[in-house]
């Protein structure tokens, strides 16, 4: 028997046949842990299915790959969907998926713990981008469904609270894959315009997949960016997005919302009657003091006789005068003694109290005094002082000795 020879293009092509003969290659479910992720140009995801044994590759192409609502990565446990094939080119057989699961948790709660995490670390969520809500806003634009309840519930509420404030009604879809853009354009539009003082988005309860609209990255985007504060109302109190975390302000429920946005006009009326009577208290009660001030000052001396404050203010600098010449005497004789002290200790050092002594001062031609017989010679001319007069002499002899 002859053996029947095949061409490598042949052999893949007939393997890729048998291939797609078994049905339950078609449609194959196949569970394992994501490696070595890649993304091309194209768009096409090429990765590789492992578990402790051994390794699968696997292929998603671009018009798959779109709507995966999370994001793949190493070391993820998933499970993927699609079917095994050939390609023949290389004779590799390959899963090409069609769907991917993470195993444990839905891929809506990874695309949005990612989602967060991304979001969260550029500083989307951060207390000081926050604006603060206007206190009485003139107008509030509700970024919602026209016809659900919810829109009707904020309606009603506003108005019963605060019947002053204008309400615009945008109507945008809020589920499914239209409604992440119409939000987005509502929003920008509503601040190109400045249409409103403070925004609220939202829309009633649901499943996660009726409110990822507010899960979407884009509609977080938008908020952040809007120049009027924006309120995030979605759903009910356990249910809470990506839009409630980036929002200037969150609300529990769309009714919430509401109450967050404007005050009630019969609390703001309590609290004005409040004040009102408040502040005729503290004026009664100034009005009392002043009156009690006013009444005790009339019973003063110095009111009925205005003289008597003039007599007073005389005594007492009359008094201070007195005080202060007796200050300036004892300063005359204490200066006085002292000046008569020094006056007599400098008379006793006196030479001219010397010379009344029966002394004489000699001094030589120069006009120096001479205080030694070494300082002159014989011939020598001197004047003599005295207590009366002077003389002038000059020396015959010297000689030394007591």
């Amino acid at each position: 028997m002859e053996r029947q020879v095949f061409s490598v293009t042949e052999l893949n092509n007939h393997i890729k046949g048998l291939l797609e003969l078994d049905p339950m290659l078609r449609n194959v479910c196949v569970r394992g842990e994501i490696s070595n992720y890649k993304i091309y140009s194209s768009g096409h995801h090429y990765f590789t299915l492992k578990d402790s044994e051994s390794s699968l590759s696997c292929v998603m192409y671009r018009y798959s790959a779109e709507k995966l609502r999370f994001r793949p990565e190493n070391g993820m446990k998933i499970r993927a969907f699609g079917k095994v094939d050939v390609y023949s080119r290389d004779g590799g057989y390959k899963l090409y998926c069609s769907i991917l699961e993470p195993e444990g948790t839905g891929d809506l709660q990874i695309a949005f713990e990612q989602l967060k995490a991304r979001l969260e670390a550029e500083g989307l969520f951060r207390a000081e981008h926050k604006k603060k809500l206007p206190p009485f806003p003139d107008s509030i634009a509700l970024i919602t469904s026209g016809s659900g309840a919810a829109v009707h519930d904020m309606i009603r509420i506003i108005g019963h609270r605060w019947p002053m404030t204008k309400v615009l009604v945008m109507p945008v879809r809020v589920q499914g894959t239209e409604a992440p853009p119409e939000i987005v354009g509502a929003i920008r539009y509503a601040n190109e315009f400045h249409i409103a003082d403070l925004i609220i988005t939202g829309r009633g309860g649901g499943s996660m997949e009726d409110l990822w609209a507010f899960n979407d990255e884009r509609v977080a985007r938008a908020i952040y960016a809007s120049e009027i504060p924006v309120i995030s109302a979605v759903g009910h109190e356990p249910d809470v997005l990506i839009s409630d975390y980036v929002a200037d302000r969150r609300a529990s429920t769309p009714s919430n919302a509401a109450e967050i946005a404007v005050p009630d006009w019969r609390e703001i009326r309590d609290c004005l009657d409040s004040l009102d009577i408040r502040s005729r208290q503290a004026i009664h009660k100034k009005l009392s003091q002043i009156s009690q001030r006013l009444e005790s000052l009339s019973t003063k001396r110095v009111l009925n006789d205005p003289t008597v404050y003039i007599d007073n203010r005389r005594l007492e600098l009359d008094y201070r005068i007195e005080k202060l010449n007796s200050c300036m005497e004892r300063q005359l004789r204490s200066k006085r003694h002292i000046f008569e002290t020094k006056g007599t200790a400098l008379d006793a050092m006196s030479p001219i109290r010397v010379l009344s002594r029966g002394y004489s001062i000699t001094e030589n031609e120069q006009g120096a005094v001479v205080h030694s017989v070494d300082e002159i010679s014989p011939g020598d001319p001197v004047k003599i002082i005295f207590r009366d007069g002077q003389a002038s002499c000059r020396v015959l002899s010297t000689a030394k000795g007591e």
